[in-house]
């Protein structure tokens, strides 16, 4: 494995009744609070009321910023950097999914930058400080509630880049399973296709001897098909919803990648797509992932025959490796449509018509990928197979 040092300075406080913890947490960060939530959902739940409850407890003036999309937006953000700036907001406090912490993140970061909030996105600048910031998570999917990353879209020029900053993480996430029970089935299945699709990312590298590392991803992977399928009977049970939100954080937190280097080119391919069409990204991840894997397999195969072996029983007698690898390929792409989730880019009506700008939106920075670089013809052969 690779040398490398780990540090995660994310307060995870997890359980039933955790959020309480919000009035021993905010104090020392001040008291004019930025709430970032996203179309209302936390309203019905009523999780609304019972956060601004706890921040009435502790003397906050509380600001807010509504409608967070599910791609987020430079646009949104930069309406929070202005309202940062404008009334002077020492503290933001994200209630959502990965889509909402994603945006506070690009929030914190702007607010404390002069120019344009897309110059840290695209990279043009690094991020030299950020306004402190927690979340109240919604949503078993992302793992941005204990992790560094953010991905914003840019509607107007469709464009959508993944970025981070070691300034950006969480002060704390506070994780009530309780606060995803109403999450709605389809939301479900796309959190459960995108933590796994994390830590595909990051089983997949070049990097020898991480037989640990290898068996912590077999786990999460293990651990979430087993439960998955119940927790869709069965949206309101606590055991499934808790083990699913704790495998979501667990898949990317840094934890698993310790000593590798994760590939993360489908990640690339599914943004461009989901720039120009405005898809689900978690969507987006099970129609290309199983397509990604066949066109790369022949890279290091033998991690694709331990994958299909060790997590997806396929029977090894009598078949090649090259059939063993794309059986168990073939098994994630079905265990993801048993779910419910998408298998071509038909589903959303996607065609050849656009293949090309998506291809031109994913090579914008050269090639890509850590297991194997992509080539623009590499990203085409992806996007075809999966129409």
């Amino acid at each position: 494995m690779q040398s490398f040092i780990y540090r995660n300075p994310t307060k995870l406080i997890f359980g039933k009744d955790t959020l309480i913890e919000l009035k021993n947490e905010i104090p020392e960060y001040g008291k004019k609070i930025l709430l970032v939530y996203g179309g209302g959902s936390i309203k019905k739940s009523g999780l609304y009321d019972k956060v601004i409850a706890e921040l009435q407890s502790i003397d906050t003036v509380v600001y807010e910023l509504a409608g967070v999309e599910p791609n987020p937006r430079i646009s949104t953000v930069r309406k929070g950097v202005e309202i940062c700036k404008s009334e002077g907001i020492d503290f933001l406090l994200a209630v959502g999914g990965g889509s909402v912490i994603d945006c506070t993140k690009a929030i914190a970061a702007g607010a404390k930058y002069e120019g344009d909030a897309w110059d840290i996105v695209t990279k043009k600048t690094e991020v030299k400080d950020a306004l402190p910031f927690g979340t109240v998570l919604t949503l078993a999917a992302t793992g941005s509630e204990m992790n560094s990353g953010s991905v914003i879209t840019n509607w107007e020029t469709q464009e959508k880049y993944g970025w981070g900053s070691p300034l950006v993480y969480p002060k704390f996430s506070i994780l009530d399973p309780t606060h995803t029970f109403t999450v709605p089935k389809d939301q479900t299945i796309y959190g459960i296709v995108d933590m796994m699709s994390h830590v595909f990312e990051q089983y997949f590298h070049q990097t020898t001897n991480t037989p640990l590392q290898d068996r912590m991803c077999e786990a999460v992977l293990s651990t979430v098909i087993e439960t998955a399928p119940k927790l869709l009977n069965d949206l309101e049970n606590y055991e499934y919803r808790e083990t699913i939100l704790y495998s979501g954080t667990i898949a990317l937190n840094g934890y698993l990648q310790v000593g590798v280097r994760g590939d993360w080119a489908t990640h690339n391919i599914e943004h461009a797509v989901s720039a120009i069409h405005d898809i689900p990204h978690a969507g987006g991840l099970a129609i290309l992932f199983p397509n990604w894997m066949k066109h790369t397999m022949h890279e290091r195969i033998e991690r694709f025959t331990q994958l299909a072996l060790r997590v997806f029983g396929v029977d090894p007698e009598g078949k090649t490796d090259e059939q063993i690898a794309i059986e168990g390929i073939d098994k994630i792409s079905e265990f993801w449509s048993s779910l419910g989730a998408p298998n071509c880019l038909a589903d959303y009506n996607i065609d050849e018509s656009t293949l090309d700008s998506m291809a031109d939106k994913a090579m914008v920075y050269g090639e890509f990928g850590n297991f194997k670089k992509l080539t623009r013809k590499d990203v085409l052969a992806i996007y075809r197979a999966s129409l």
